[in-house]
């Protein structure tokens, strides 16, 4: 996985831009419930946050980029769990792992519409509380309220820390 991100950043930094389509495109993945079982995008999120910095890429396009495949990719898991329901549980990843979906269903139960904006902020829940609340057939309107504003403020949590991060070591190289 370290050299793909390493391509990935490496391709950002030679082709700004391409930044934020392909930071869409990460944080989708990153956000939707089977594929971000394969491709932790996150680390390639932070290092091009730290590109920021350093670059010539500006933080609002790929902030908003971010956030907005993350939040169309919580939106996607979460119609996939409305239509397909219970099924799931029999399908891949989630027939080899089904401790995910046991703490996403438990999550959701103690903590509802909070849950899906608190999920968002821990790696495996990120992709399987949509998916649940999808199951459990929670109200849209609510459901994408908590679904973008977590998708935006993740993305700004996200991508600053590998600003700041890139700042730091600036810093303490100069």
């Amino acid at each position: 996985m370290e050299s793909y991100a390493q391509q990935i950043i490496d391709f950002v930094r030679q082709n700004e831009a391409w930044a934020p389509p392909i930071v869409f495109a990460l944080a989708f993945g990153e956000s939707l419930a089977f594929i971000s079982v394969l491709v932790p995008a996150w680390a390639a999120l932070i290092a091009i946050g730290g590109l920021v910095s350093v670059s010539e890429i500006k933080f609002w396009p790929i902030w908003v980029a971010a956030s907005t495949g993350a939040g169309l990719g919580d939106w996607v898991s979460y119609w996939i769990g409305l239509k397909l329901g219970k099924a799931i549980y029999h399908r891949w990843p989630f027939s080899r792992h089904p401790h995910l979906i046991s703490k996403g269903e438990s999550f959701v139960r103690k903590w509802g519409v909070s849950g899906v904006f608190i999920g968002r902020f821990f790696g495996p829940l990120r992709a399987v509380v949509p998916l649940v609340a999808g199951i459990f057939a929670m109200p849209y309107w609510p459901f994408q309220v908590a679904n973008f504003a977590s998708a935006f403020l993740w993305a700004a949590v996200v991508l600053q820390i590998g600003k700041f991060g890139s700042e730091a070591l600036t810093w303490l190289w100069e």
